[in-house]
């Protein structure tokens, strides 16, 4: 099993970068959720969400990221996923998460993709 759930954040070109590390289950993802609300409430309508350091994610986890990319397509804005291990990339292909959200190689590449 997977470490406990951290998540950092940090601001870079208008862009919300959440950085995750661990299990993206019920508790990391309302984490992710909390950080985005409170970035969101203050007009930041781009999310990367890098999950170089998570290996796992739940159908809980993924509901979380579904009500977030939700909230951002009706404000006009855009989701992304950077760093994805093959099973999450694969997990987010087959629940349809890509025709809503894009993903990216590196944050860099996600950042770059907003200029």
């Amino acid at each position: 099993m997977e470490n406990a759930f951290k998540l950092t954040s940090e601001i870079r070109n208008n862009c919300l970068i959440l950085n995750t590390s661990g299990y993206i289950n019920n508790e990391g993802g309302e984490k992710i959720a909390e950080a985005f609300d409170q970035h969101f409430s203050d007009g930041v309508k781009r999310l990367i969400i890098n999950l170089e350091n998570s290996k796992v994610v739940n159908s809980i986890g993924i509901s979380f990221l579904i009500e977030i990319i939700e909230k951002l397509n009706e404000a006009g804005g855009k989701m992304v996923f950077t760093n994805l291990d093959p099973s999450i990339e694969k997990t987010l292909t087959i629940m349809g998460l890509f025709n809503f959200a894009g993903k990216a190689s590196t944050v860099d590449e996600a950042v770059s993709s907003y200029a």
